[in-house]
């Protein structure tokens, strides 16, 4: 019978830790398959488990190796000493010994070396120091794939065409003395048996601290802690959360802040800060070699990704904020800003009620400066339903023809970053040996590899190989996980609707609760205490207890979900998590933005037949001057505070934890520390890892893209904060974070097909707005249209009369008994409302007139011909920029030429010395048959 590996096969009741037991726990068996741990030797039934070698502090607070100075630490494991526990609590920590022992013992069977260190400041905490031999480094770095250097790259680069400019750019560089350029090198896959072709120069350095790292947590995550009969136990995870170890991690090489004294170490932590991570490198380009030499290539390639898109955005930002500036400068020459604003005009249009019985009579004008208004005016009057100074003028920044070629030019814009993008991801996979990162080459997880009792043939190597599930099983999980993340989706939905419910009801309430009840109280802040603020700022701190409720559930419930699906390696387990909390969060960010664009006040009836959501509550409308302000308000505030928040929390929680943390386990002054122990003070790194950080700038590129059209100034609101992320992120990794243990990857993953997605996205919700949420369109077919004859008395195209053409005719006489305000003064027999219909008296009275399905026509033309041009666009570029470029791709060949010819001579070697040793065998057979013959005829 086939043994079936399993992460947690046993639950602790199946333990007995009462009493004396005999455990068989050891078997004389393979516990892995070769290919995952080709250097695992079973432990025999009853034999004698290694301990480890205890050894003091050596005084040496920055080395970091054994105390005999030549075995590298290429990994530490912390754990509570059980011998030091109170007598009557030493019991229930005897099942985490033996699995702690059992796991420490399999490791150095593994040819894993380990010694042990008790801590400076708590003597009930010890430190296992581990070291990988060379031949163990040798073994899996060939399991692993890992590409060195076989020769010096002998392809010239070619000379930066930005090469004259030296004497400048340089500053903007790190400084070459403590960053040098990194050799560049051909790589092959490491092979043990081909080591000779292979460039090695010192064997101590051949293998990179990061290398080290990678493959000591590789075999840490899959060595055994517990055998009972064919259910075993593994894995360096479970044990961290069971708490048989507290912490483990790979060292950083020194302090931040300080060069360490150890002549061995690179002091590359200490460079990093000083060219990277310190504030006043702000200005700097990236060390990205660097970074990917010392955290590995998929923090490198974050921290590349971010600062390309930031280079990216100082384009887009210097376009957006010439044209706010455009808006700025002409807003006092908008024809129809001024007939609002004007006393004669929109100083005696008087505007309906926009909510039933509660709300009244407003003058137009009145939303041009609130507070003049209010002090002219008569009590039926004071309830104007904003209180923006200048609310037309400020409406014209934003609501200009600048703002349609910007939306295109975003459009654009996002295209050339993603084509961009690639060419230099490319580049960056030829240099740092990600290029055939095959999926074959991944290590699988071991939480895969656990579940695998199903055999299958591998459709690639036709070898068969075992699966966790079959075709339907697989399916299934699928099915299952994707219908979960609907449900959570339907319930944000849900909840938005619940809350536009509550916003309704509430400004109804408030209005009532505010007319009848007397503020003298708040005097200073009555004139802001109207319904729509406290609706806003109630149904705002609802909403946001709603998303942050359903964040922290949501994360939870994903990532079991993706633990159910069981993903083959962590790349895949990653995409299929992004993939998830990506859904959720772009309908939990982007709701609240996609209603004011979309949905409010799209269908609001008139003020005789309004609509009423529910039948009971009545639909909001827009502001007078449109949903686009409303839009772009929201816009700046989720987009500044956001940004504000999340660089704030990165920063101080972090320095906080640390900050208590040193308190609580402070030295004394003539206590020196060891380097381990000084890591252990820092703050480990989270289980999703750089997730958030992916997040965090996704949802920020949706907002830069997705409603640029309402608000110009996100690419410059974008651009200054990725400059404060890019450095708080580096601080936080280089300073208050342990060393993250290196991981290999390729691309930013998922990341990259969503970005293509909110990118198409994009140009059809740019193209919406301007259609839909301004009044461009309409402006544009009243001045060339309706303005001149024959439906206009105007001679020539003009604006004036836009705002009258604009506004409807409603009879005070046809209100309902349930919308009628319950005071209209007796001088008032029509009022006025934002739309395009035929006015009381007419055959026809309160139906759509002409205007309005002209500008409905309008409306259809331009989002289909402005989508069809621009992605056509898109389209022709993408095909025109090649994704990787020629430079690179001869290299490429370079490379791939050598590794066929070192194959080729060390196979002609291999046949060569058989053909040798074949000749020689038959040569000695023939003269021992000679001599036979000779001593015969003798």
């Amino acid at each position: 019978m086939s043994d079936t590996l399993e992460m947690e096969s046993l639950s602790d009741a199946d333990d007995p830790e009462n009493g004396v037991v005999v455990e068989p726990m050891i078997e004389d068996e393979v516990v892995y398959p070769e290919e995952f741990l080709p250097t695992y030797h079973s432990i025999k039934e009853g034999g004698r488990i290694a301990k480890v070698q205890l050894s003091d502090f050596n005084q040496k607070p920055d080395s970091l190796f054994f105390n005999d100075g030549v075995r590298r630490i290429d990994f530490i494991l912390m754990y509570e000493d059980e011998d030091k526990k109170d007598f009557e609590k030493r019991h229930t920590f005897q099942r985490k010994k033996r699995r702690r022992e059992f796991f420490e013992a399999s490791l150095m069977k593994m040819g894993m070396e380990l010694e042990a260190t008790r801590s400076v400041l708590n003597d009930q905490l010890m430190f296992v120091k581990v070291h990988m031999p060379w031949s163990v480094l040798c073994t899996y770095a060939e399991v692993l794939h890992i590409k060195m250097p076989i020769q010096p790259n002998d392809l010239s680069s070619q000379p930066s065409p930005w090469r004259c400019l030296h004497f400048l750019t340089k500053h903007f560089y790190p400084s070459e003395d403590l960053i040098q350029k990194e050799s560049e090198f051909f790589t092959a896959p490491f092979e043990k048996d081909r080591l000779e072709y292979f460039y090695v120069r010192d064997q101590d350095a051949f293998f990179t601290p990061a290398m080290r790292g990678r493959m000591a947590f590789y075999i840490l995550s899959r060595a055994p802690y517990e055998i009972r009969g064919s259910s075993k136990k593994f894995g360096i995870n479970k044990l961290l959360d069971s708490n048989v170890y507290k912490a483990a991690y790979p060292l950083h090489d020194g302090r931040f802040n300080v060069k360490s004294k150890d002549s061995e170490s690179a002091s590359e932590r200490f460079r990093l800060y000083r060219e990277w991570a310190h504030p006043r490198s702000f200005y700097k380009m990236q060390p990205l070699d660097l970074i990917r030499k010392y955290y590995g290539e998929k923090i490198g390639i974050y921290f590349a990704w971010l600062g390309f898109y930031t280079i990216m955005l100082a384009l887009a930002a210097v376009v957006g904020l010439g044209c706010f500036i455009y808006g700025y400068t002409t807003q006092e020459t908008s024809t129809w800003s001024k007939e609002v604003c004007d006393p004669n005009i929109g100083g005696k249009i008087i505007m309906c009620p926009q909510c039933d019985r509660e709300c009244q009579y407003w003058r137009l004008n009145s939303t041009c400066e609130a507070s003049k208004v209010r002090s002219r005016t008569s009590c039926w009057f004071s309830l104007a339903p904003l209180n923006f100074l200048t609310l037309f003028q400020k409406l014209c920044i934003f609501d200009n023809f600048g703002t349609l070629v910007f939306a295109v030019f975003m459009s654009i814009w996002v295209t050339l970053f993603l084509e961009f993008w690639k060419r230099y991801q490319a580049e960056l996979e030829y240099e740092w040996d990600t290029v055939e990162l095959l999926e074959q080459e991944e290590p699988s997880r071991p939480e895969y590899e656990a579940k695998c009792i199903y055999e299958r043939k591998n459709p690639v190597t036709g070898v068969k190989e075992k699966v966790p599930f079959t075709a339907c099983g697989r399916c299934a999980r699928v099915t299952l996980g994707f219908s979960t993340v609907f449900f959570w989706i339907c319930l944000i939905v849900a909840s938005i609707v619940a809350i536009t419910v509550y916003r309704l009801a509430a400004f109804f309430a408030f209005s009532a609760r505010l007319r009848a009840q007397d503020l003298k109280q708040l005097e200073p802040l009555k004139e802001y205490v109207t319904p729509q603020m406290a609706t806003s700022v109630t149904a705002s701190l609802i909403s946001f207890v709603v998303i942050m409720t359903l964040n922290i559930l949501y994360e939870r419930v994903a990532i079991c979900i993706t633990n159910f699906e069981l993903p083959r390696t962590r790349r895949d387990f990653e995409n299929s998590l992004t993939l998830k909390m990506f859904l959720f969060q772009f309908v939990n960010y982007y709701s609240s933005c996609f209603y004011i664009a979309f949905a409010k006040g799209k269908a609001v009836g008139f003020p005789g037949a309004p609509v009423y959501l529910l039948g009971k509550y009545r639909n909001e409308e827009c502001d007078p001057g449109g949903c686009l302000i409303e839009l772009t308000t929201q816009l700046s505030i989720i987009m500044g505070g956001k940004a504000i928040w999340n660089n704030v929390q990165e920063v101080l929680l972090p320095w906080v934890k640390n900050l208590i943390f040193r308190f609580c386990n402070r030295s004394t002054s003539h206590q020196v520390i060891p380097r381990w122990e000084q890591d252990y003070q820092l703050q480990p790194i989270p289980k999703l890892g750089l997730f958030y950080e992916y997040l965090e700038m996704v949802i920020q590129f949706g907002f830069v893209t997705l409603f640029v059209a309402s608000f110009p100034l996100a690419p410059v609101l974008a651009l200054v904060n990725n400059l404060f992320e890019i450095r708080v992120d580096a601080w936080k990794y280089t300073t208050q974070f342990r060393r993250i243990v290196p991981e290999k990857a390729q691309d930013i993953g998922a990341w990259q097909p969503i970005l293509q997605g909110v990118a198409i996205l994009a140009v059809a919700t740019n193209a919406m707005i301007i259609a839909f949420t301004s009044d461009m369109i309409p402006r544009l077919v009243y001045y060339w249209s309706f303005s001149v004859a024959p439906y206009g008395d105007h001679t020539h195209n003009t604006m004036e009369g836009f705002i009258n053409s604009s506004l409807s005719v409603f009879n005070v006489h046809d209100f309902t008994n349930t919308s009628r305000p319950y005071f209209t003064p007796a001088n008032i027999t029509f009022c006025r409302y934002r739309d395009f219909r035929f006015p009381p008296g007419h055959q026809r009275q309160y139906e759509f007139n002409i205007l309005y399905w002209h500008v409905v026509a309008a409306k259809m033309a331009f989002i289909i011909v402005v989508e069809h041009i621009v992605y056509l666009t898109k389209f022709i570029l993408s095909y025109v920029i090649p994704d990787v470029p020629y430079a690179v791709k001869e290299q490429i060949k370079r490379e791939r030429y050598l590794t066929q010819v070192i194959l080729h001579e060390t196979n002609l070697k291999l046949v060569t010395k058989k053909l040798k040793t074949h000749t020689d065998d038959a040569f000695t057979d023939t003269l021992e048959k000679t001599d036979t013959d000779e001593f015969e005829m003798e």
